[in-house]
Formats: structure tokens, C-alpha cells, sequence
């Protein structure tokens, strides 16, 4: 990187491992981390390009003015070599910021900085191993099921960021120049620097939606709205949602779902056993969320206390904030330090406190409303575009110095 070189000519090259619609990209680019650090980078005059794979999905559908988006064909061992000499080919930013510590971003990442010393930024937004049970994971294969791993066609070990390569390219994390965190878990496991996730505030402004005439556009004029606007998972405690909803027994009641879990059958599981209380939504375009968000009477955010839950900074939090809205959270992780008291909180899969609390809201719609403008203000200040902006500016300055 040439020293006298203004901050304005610099390139950043964004890493992230999968961008097919099933991916990073399945809210249309606004409402995944990679994309919002790319605004916040856009905000200070980088030039900004995002790349990564696509494995076999489609790819996403993004907006192409947000934010220059490129996709290489993702294959499994041995064509993931060529895969990666294509994206690497391509990666040309004079700061490399690889979305979490898996081969198929960060470990390409060192590859390139060994080549041409441009610095790297590692971001962990997720505990990766937690999906495959933490530290107590370990590949112990038979003689037979390793050459299997190895050879078979759809071998485990072709899949460029199994867990045996995940734990490895984590235990090289400090190889990065800095790395950026955005919860508490994370920060104490793999330290680095606390960027929250921010939320553009701006777009997702309650001034500039009315929430009478959300409902009426998306067909929930006759409910109270309880709305989780994200993709269902069994950690993300939407069935002590629907439990709370049993017992409560309030035919108006609705928990509305939006966008659905690109992962699997879960949603389908749900509405086989809760269908009288689910609504669901379809996945919308990032720039239509905060319409949709405006027609919740309350946002819940029902995390159960897991390793893969505590990693996480829940976008649907800040959703609710931003929009000043009620929200109905667990004291699961950084949760209650992001609300900072403005919001409605239970401990962790307790169905019972959530019914008692969705009856207390409702009784009293105007301390709750109240509280949702005091959300607002707070994530104005810690957790907008403009915050991750500041704390980028200072890093990305240490950085050049």
C-alpha cells in the first residue's frame, strides 16, 4: 500500500464465503453485516467491492448501486482450487476484510496477504465451530470413512469449510491485523475490536411509515402483531413464543414471520404444530423491511441461551429500535446491554414470563410505545451506519499509519 495515497483512491475487498440467495445475499444485500460495513465504508469514500462464492444456489439479487457485488462459482475439492485462484485473481483491494475465519474467505485472505502484504481484517460475527459443538468437535474418522471423506464424490472432506478446516483457519485468527467483533462472547473468545452492527437509521425511520397502513397493505388490520422479522432457528426460541400464544389463547394474537429459513423445514414444523398463530410473510427486498417492521405492534427477540445464540448480535433487535417499536427480548447474551433498559426482557425459554409480558405490553400500549422511542434514540447513538462509520474511521486509519 503506497503511503501517500489518499483515502479516497484505497479499495477495500470485502470476503464473504457464500453469496447465493440461500446466503449472505437472501435480504437483497441490506440487512447482512457484510453489506452494512460496506455501506459504513462507503460513507468515509472507500471504494468497495464485495466478492465470494456461489455454490451451486442461485445467486443472490442485489441491487447493484448499493454496493459492487462479484460472484465466482464455488465448487468442492479438488475444482475449489481453481474456484479460488479465480477469486483471488480478482481480489485487488489495498485492505482485505474477510467476513469470519473459514478457508473459503480469511484463509484465502492470508494467502493474499503473504503474496502482496496488504493488510488483513478478520470479522467474526458468528462462532462457526458452535454449530458443530464448540471445542468438544473433533475428527476422529475410521481408516475407512477418511478415504471415503477423501474420495467419494460428495466426500465431507471436499466441502471447503468443514469443521476440520473451520478449526484450523480459527486457530490462525491472530494472524489478521485487526479483527472486529460485535458481541461480548466473541470479543472475550477471539478479542479485537467492538463494532456493533449498525442499522441505517435514516432508512428504517418511523416518521416516514405509518403503521395503520402497514398492516392494511400486508393483511394484518384484525391482529395484534407480534413480528420476528428473520429466519426462524430452534436457538432463536420462537416456539416459547407460540407456547406463550397457547396458553394466552387470544385469537388476535399473531406471531408474523418474515422471510422464512432458507436452511431447512423448520417453518414448516412450526405451522404444522402453531399454524393457528403463525402469519407468514414472504422475504422482501432490505429496502421494504422497515414498511413491514412498521406494522408490528411489538418485536420479539426470543434467543435461547446457546453458544451459537450468544455469538450472534441479533439484527432484528436494532430493526425494532431503529423503528421504535416494543420489544419483547430474553437476558440471552449482549441482548440486555443493546436495549439498555428499553425494552421488555425475560429470561431464557421461559414461555410464561413471555405471556405474562405480552399481556403487561398490551395493557399499557403507551409506557410500551414510549419505550420503543427510547429504543430509538439509543440505537441512533451506539448502533446506526453512522456508529460503525466512526469506530471504521479510526481503524482503518491505525491501519494506514
Amino acid at each position: 500500500m503506497h503511503q501517500k495515497q489518499s483515502k479516497h483512491q484505497l479499495k477495500v475487498s470485502i470476503l464473504v464465503s457464500d453469496l447465493s440467495s440461500a446466503g449472505a445475499g437472501r435480504w437483497g444485500g441490506g440487512g447482512v453485516r457484510s453489506f452494512l460495513i460496506a455501506q459504513a465504508l462507503q460513507k468515509l469514500d472507500y471504494q468497495v467491492e464485495i466478492l465470494g462464492f456461489n455454490f451451486g444456489d442461485e445467486p443472490a439479487v442485489i441491487p447493484q448501486s448499493e454496493v459492487l457485488v462479484s460472484h465466482i462459482t464455488g465448487y468442492n475439492y479438488p475444482q475449489f482450487l481453481q474456484s479460488a485462484s479465480q477469486l483471488l485473481k480478482k481480489l485487488d483491494g489495498d485492505i482485505i476484510y474477510a467476513m469470519r475465519p473459514k478457508p473459503t474467505t480469511f484463509g484465502l485472505a492470508l494467502l493474499q496477504k503473504l503474496k502482496t502484504h496488504r493488510p488483513v481484517i478478520l470479522d467474526i460475527d458468528d462462532w462457526e465451530l458452535s454449530w458443530y459443538g464448540g471445542e468438544k468437535w473433533q475428527y476422529r474418522p475410521s481408516a475407512k470413512q477418511f478415504l471415503r471423506d477423501v474420495f467419494k464424490k460428495d466426500g465431507a472432506l471436499r466441502y471447503p469449510d468443514h469443521p476440520l478446516y473451520l478449526k484450523t483457519v480459527e486457530g490462525m485468527a491472530n494472524k489478521a491485523n485487526v479483527i472486529t467483533v460485535h458481541t461480548q462472547f466473541l470479543k472475550e473468545r477471539f478479542g479485537g475490536v467492538y463494532l456493533p452492527n449498525g442499522k441505517d437509521t435514516n432508512l428504517f425511520n418511523p416518521s416516514l411509515y405509518n403503521p395503520e397502513e402497514s398492516r392494511a397493505r400486508y393483511g394484518l388490520s384484525e391482529y395484534r402483531v407480534l413480528m420476528f422479522p428473520g429466519a426462524p432457528r430452534p436457538y432463536k426460541g420462537v416456539e416459547d413464543v407460540l407456547i406463550a400464544l397457547d396458553k394466552l389463547n387470544e385469537p388476535d394474537l399473531k406471531l408474523v414471520i418474515v422471510g422464512g429459513s432458507p436452511y431447512d423445514d423448520y417453518d414448516a414444523q412450526l405451522m404444522e404444530k402453531w399454524g393457528r398463530w403463525i402469519i407468514k410473510l414472504p422475504k422482501y427486498p432490505s429496502q421494504e423491511m422497515p414498511q413491514i417492521v412498521a406494522a408490528a405492534h411489538v418485536i420479539v427477540v426470543p434467543q435461547r441461551n446457546t453458544p451459537a445464540a450468544l455469538a450472534q448480535f441479533p439484527l432484528k433487535l436494532t430493526d425494532g429500535m431503529a423503528m421504535a417499536k416494543p420489544i419483547l427480548a430474553t437476558k440471552v447474551g449482549d441482548i440486555p446491554e443493546i436495549l439498555g433498559g428499553n425494552g421488555y426482557l425475560v429470561e431464557s425459554s421461559c414461555p410464561e414470563q413471555i405471556a405474562e409480558k405480552i399481556q403487561e405490553i398490551f395493557q399499557n400500549l403507551d409506557n410500551a410505545y414510549e419505550k420503543g422511542k427510547m429504543a430509538r434514540e439509543r440505537c441512533i447513538e451506539y448502533y446506526s451506519i453512522d456508529t460503525m462509520k466512526s469506530i471504521l474511521s479510526q481503524l482503518f486509519s491505525s491501519l494506514q499509519a
